[in-house]
């Protein structure tokens, strides 16, 4: 087995656990990202309590809603993102040996090398799977009827409309997705947000450069106090990926609020607002209705989500491949001469 296939198995399967740890985080921060405000109309309610909220009035199901396609987009994206990136990093390696040989550099991959080959595989994984996490985002922002309390007061008029206003007709399953979004705007509508999500593959760019950096030098330091250079715990890696996908987020957040904005249902009718045409359209219009304010909205329970999931997926990332490793080194040792 290659190791490009043993990372990028390694990557689906850390990618799926994280994603089921933190999935209820994404669906309410993607609600969040799509919501659409003037300037200064902050959202008064928390995560937490936007949850609550979710749970009460539509269901705790809908927190997981698109879960199923999901799962299919880590496993395909980690899987992809992992496999590509151990391909291009290797030919990185091999190029960076033959500069060594030439007397130019230390033979080692450095950071603009390292980045580039983020951006290279991400720019693969985005053009694969960007119509799952298209029907992903419409499963996540569609909201059922409230539920209603027989016993309990009702909700006021005004909350009543407004919460009816967006809300569609039950039920909504994958199939629903992707009917509408094909209704909307054909094939061409499973890659709409394409465009700003090539451009976020400097999120995993940045992240992956920090996290090899990081690691590297930890490695380094392991090395030069005599320690086993290989010996970096679970905690350190949880850690690692915690610190770099922190760093990518903070920089590349205002990307993932309108790709998430294209890719949500587009009001057709009503205030023209809320309808965008393409990138640029939904740039220019958050920025005069919205202010700065809107390319950050739900940024909180971002940090929390993407931070945790990072760190969970590297740390079960590495196990995975060690424990792979592993496994084949005993196999190949155990066979007969």
């Amino acid at each position: 087995m290659s190791d490009a296939l043993i990372n990028g198995l390694a990557g689906a399967g850390g990618g799926i656990i994280a994603q089921l740890i933190t999935y209820p985080l994404q669906t309410v921060n993607t609600r969040q990202q799509t919501e659409r405000g003037l300037k200064k109309e902050k959202s008064k309610l928390g995560t937490i309590e936007q949850m609550l909220q979710v749970i009460k009035h539509e269901g705790w199901e809908r927190l997981y809603g698109g879960l199923a396609p999901s799962l299919v987009g880590t496993a395909a994206s980690q899987g992809v993102y992992y496999y590509f990136y151990q391909i291009f990093r290797n030919k990185a390696e091999a190029a960076a040996l033959e500069r060594r040989k030439l007397g130019v550099g230390d033979g080692s991959v450095g950071m603009l090398s390292s980045l580039v080959v983020a951006a290279l595989s991400g720019c693969v994984n985005v053009l694969f799977t960007n119509p799952i996490w298209v029907v992903v985002t419409r499963m996540q922002t569609y909201k059922k009827n409230l539920k209603k309390s027989k016993s309990g007061p009702e909700l006021s008029t005004a909350q009543d409309e407004a919460v009816l206003a967006a809300a569609e007709p039950p039920p909504f399953g994958t199939t629903h997705a992707i009917q509408e979004v094909y209704d909307e705007a054909g094939v061409l509508g499973f890659w709409r947000g394409v465009f700003p999500t090539l451009i976020m593959v400097s999120n995993p760019s940045m992240q992956f450069m920090l996290y090899e950096t990081m690691l590297k030098k930890l490695k380094q330091r392991r090395a030069l106090s005599k320690k086993d250079n290989s010996g970096v715990t679970a905690l350190e890696i949880f850690l690692l990926g915690a610190l770099a996908k922190l760093g990518a987020t903070v920089m590349t957040y205002p990307l993932l609020v309108v790709k998430s904005r294209l890719q949500a249902k587009q009001v057709t009718t009503g205030d023209k607002r809320h309808h965008y045409k393409g990138t640029s359209d939904a740039i220019l219009k958050m920025i005069r209705y919205e202010g700065l304010y809107g390319f950050y909205k739900g940024m909180g329970t971002k940090i929390v989500q993407s931070v945790l999931a990072a760190a969970v997926l590297f740390m079960i990332k590495e196990e995975l491949v060690k424990g792979a490793r592993f496994l084949l080194t005993n196999k190949v040792k155990s066979k007969p001469p």
